[in-house]
């Protein structure tokens, strides 16, 4: 039963992996507890019967509740309540507004977290050449701070997005060095993603035997992460310009993470002792990044929220390698991380878990 202590988490995404993850990782959080999971065709269906792993936990006699109910029901004035978001990008736009509408009406203190992409954007123009829809909740844009946790020293915003897992793993591997200043021309990044990152519904890139050893590229030059990973560095860079990203995404024959390789070109040359020292300085306080000069492995951060970087310099070439969970760290867990930030929480709290080492 929940503690009147804890904090409500109302979590939206119905059956997907993203938000199985959140559910995963909430269920072990001692400050909070889910309030309600939605859905938008499995109202009154058992949350675990879903989610197998997760039976024994705090979610059992959880039953999923229909969408708009948990977006507009029961708010209570003056309570302080949280929702996550990892509903299907350009259906959370409308959703989060009709929640957030609902909520300030009621006098709730509400906060929300976006997984999707419809709030990574300021600007809704950008959005829609990138989706291909408008906003549905433009003016909703300037209430969220969307970036990975660590770059954000700012106040504490009230609504946050959590960038895609692609964005997550580059730009945590570029950030240190864009933000001294110290590379230029083009930033390349290849990225290797396993195969839960493409959801739940199977479609034919995902289907196990096209996936299973097996190993390619896709939308070469034209993901739309690409434009987030400029968008989050031009904002670290000290001119303020957004660096020209050139990202090659691959699907991997594995099920959980990211191993991305981002070069760049530095301005002079150093070592890489100099340059991981120049890294750690950037997360000094950070629990969840860890740097290097030897190159990371996935299995040291699977089912975990931390990043592994390596860096590795020939004169004024500058190779880092970064490792997530592309759905922890790259979705559910940076996720978690913002919503204890917005909740006056340490970032840390329900997320220093160890991963499982072999899978």
């Amino acid at each position: 039963m929940p503690s009147e202590s804890t904090i409500p988490v109302r979590v939206f995404g119905g059956q997907g992996y993203v938000a199985g993850e959140v559910l995963r990782l909430l269920a072990l959080h001692p400050a909070v507890h889910v309030a309600c999971v939605s859905t938008t065709s499995q109202a009154g269906e058992s949350v675990v019967g879903a989610f197998p792993h997760l039976a024994g936990t705090r979610l059992d006699g959880i039953r999923f509740l229909d969408q708009e109910e948990a977006a507009t029901a029961g708010w209570v004035k003056g309570r302080v309540e949280a929702m996550i978001f990892a509903t299907p990008h350009g259906a959370t736009s409308a959703l989060i507004d009709r929640a957030l509408t609902a909520a300030e009406s009621a006098g709730a203190h509400a906060h929300a977290i976006d997984l999707s992409a419809d709030y990574r954007f300021r600007d809704a123009d950008v959005y829609a050449s990138i989706y291909g829809k408008p906003h549905a909740a433009p003016h909703r844009l300037a209430e969220f701070v969307s970036t990975v946790p660590e770059f954000h020293r700012g106040a504490t915003p009230r609504h946050a997005a959590q960038p895609g897992c692609f964005t997550t793993a580059a730009t945590t591997a570029a950030y240190p060095f864009v933000k001294a200043g110290i590379v230029e021309g083009p930033i390349f990044v290849a990225a290797i993603t396993g195969s839960s990152g493409s959801g739940r519904t199977p479609v034919a890139g995902t289907h196990h035997p096209e996936r299973a050893h097996n190993l390619y590229a896709y939308n070469a030059l034209a993901h739309r992460h690409e434009r987030e990973m400029r968008g989050i560095l031009g904002a670290a860079a000290p001119n303020g310009q957004e660096p020209d990203v050139e990202f090659v995404p691959h699907s991997g024959p594995f099920v959980r993470g990211i191993h991305a390789t981002v070069r760049m070109t530095m301005k002079s040359g150093t070592t890489a002792e100099a340059a991981a020292r120049i890294a750690a300085d950037a997360y000094e306080g950070s629990p969840f990044v860890r740097v290097g000069t030897s190159p990371p492995k996935l299995t040291e951060v699977v089912a975990t929220n931390r990043v592994r970087l390596g860096v590795a310099v020939r004169g004024r070439t500058l190779v880092v390698t970064s490792v997530i969970d592309n759905l922890t760290k790259g979705a559910a867990g940076g996720g978690i991380q913002w919503m204890n930030r917005v909740l006056g929480l340490p970032e840390s709290t329900g997320l220093l878990i160890p991963g499982p080492g072999w899978i």
